[in-house]
């Protein structure tokens, strides 16, 4: 069956939760005359609809996977357990004043789009012909999205990374590998049988040294592997293409981090012979050079008596107020309506790209120094900057300490997540009426 006749494509990318549009859907239909409470989870319930409506989406799921389905009983305990921790997640979310706004369920519904390569009318059909709809589709990706902001930003919070934690892992072989250039590495092997005797392993490893000695003395390293080694990439010069430490052998690997760039390796031995690694290029862990500015602005909101147009102009009077020579702090003070730097005269200190909202840093970057903008609009309301001051700045460390920062969390999340999850399920009040 092809993609466009089948309608379950779409459910998978959804994660298998078709919950509210389902349940929508069979009410309209009248499919559902009786409803009874199964489970009651703190001021909310969960209905037998929901457990039935939920449950033909994963069989639905499973069998198109032909995966063997489980006892009724336990998928039933299995399903009632995944809407109990739903509805506790929600009702935190909500608590939270978690919100989604309706572009991002428009860019969810984009990516079902793209991903399984159907357009807007085609996913309407296949809702249609399942009694379902759009509303509920987007009512219940609202419900995920909620969900999984809910995890990311509670989880996150719960992970504690240290500064030590950060230098015990960049001292680490973990960390050396996970923070590493990549390389584009040379490679010439000469090969060493298992069953080779002292004097035919005294042979390979002199000619291995007679050819590191040769590229020392400034032989071509490609020419000296199509001409001596026994590696599959022999003949393309012993280039083995481009390549992170992690995804070396640990004996390369360690070879690789004493290797500058155009550096030869002396020969070392494995179990397939004698090795010499070249360090052709290699990109990343080096200086990073970031461009940061020092900007300050003024931000006007509109409101019901403050439209576009009279924000737009209260801007332009400020600007030629300041270029008459009034000092942009002080009406900063007495203006701007950003309350994180008003008081600080609207400074914003130094900042990096990415920082700030696309309009902002594209004013940002077309403004000379002590340059004042155009008024410009952004979600937060109309701005005016000047820009104090632009530098280069390595940020190869910091860089690189975020790196290792986010592989700790990435590796403390799943273990926090199931802890967190056990943690809120022991703590709500839940009674199964199943």
């Amino acid at each position: 069956m092809s993609k466009r006749q089948t309608p379950l494509g779409w459910k998978v990318v959804l994660g298998g939760l078709l919950l509210i549009g389902s349940q929508l859907g069979m009410a309209q239909n009248g499919a559902v005359s009786l409803d009874r409470v199964v489970a009651i989870v703190d001021k909310d319930v969960v209905l037998e609809s929901e457990l039935n409506a939920r449950k033909i989406s994963i069989l639905e799921r499973l069998r198109g996977q032909y995966q063997q389905l489980p006892p009724e009983d336990v998928l039933n305990r299995q399903i009632l357990d995944q809407l109990i921790l739903e509805r506790i997640e929600l009702g935190m979310a909500e608590r939270y004043d978690i919100s989604i706004e309706e572009a991002e369920i428009d860019q969810a519904i984009g990516r079902v789009l793209q991903k399984n390569q159907i357009t807007l009318a085609q996913l309407d059909a296949d809702l249609r012909s399942q009694g379902l709809d759009m509303d509920g589709l987007r009512k219940q990706m609202r419900n995920e999205l909620t969900i999984s902001n809910l995890q990311q930003g509670v989880v996150n919070s719960r992970i504690k990374i240290t500064e030590q934690d950060i230098n015990n892992f960049l001292a680490s072989s973990d960390g050396k590998y996970a923070t590493s250039p990549d390389y584009h590495i040379g490679h010439i092997l000469i090969a060493v049988s298992s069953s080779a005797d002292a004097d035919a392993i005294a042979d390979a490893e002199k000619q291995a040294n007679d050819i590191y000695q040769k590229l020392v003395g400034g032989s071509d390293f490609a020419q000296m592997a199509i001409s001596y080694s026994n590696d599959q990439a022999a003949l393309q010069g012993g280039d083995i293409g481009w390549r992170k430490l992690a995804q070396l052998p640990e004996l390369f690997g360690n070879q690789m981090l004493n290797l500058a760039e155009g550096q030869v390796s002396k020969p070392f031995r494995s179990g397939a012979g004698f090795h010499i690694l070249k360090n052709i290029e290699q990109r990343g862990g080096g200086e990073q050079l970031v461009e940061q500015t020092h900007a300050r602005h003024i931000l006007v909101k509109t409101s019901e008596i403050m439209d576009d147009a009279q924000a737009r102009q209260k801007l332009l009077d400020l600007r030629a107020r300041i270029e008459k020579g009034e000092d942009f702090a002080k009406l900063a003070r007495e203006n701007s309506e950003d309350t994180g730097s008003m008081l600080s005269g609207g400074d914003l200190g130094w900042s990096m790209p990415g920082m700030f909202v696309a309009e902002f840093e594209e004013a940002m970057k077309d403004t000379p120094i002590n340059g004042i903008s155009r008024p410009f609009k952004s979600q937060f309301g109309w701005h005016i900057l000047q820009v104090l001051e632009r530098r280069k700045e390595d940020m190869s460390d910091k860089m690189k300490r975020n790196q290792a920062a986010n592989v700790l969390r990435a590796r403390r999340f799943d273990e926090e997540f199931q802890l967190w999850l056990t943690q809120i399920r022991e703590e709500a009040y839940v009674e199964i009426k199943l």
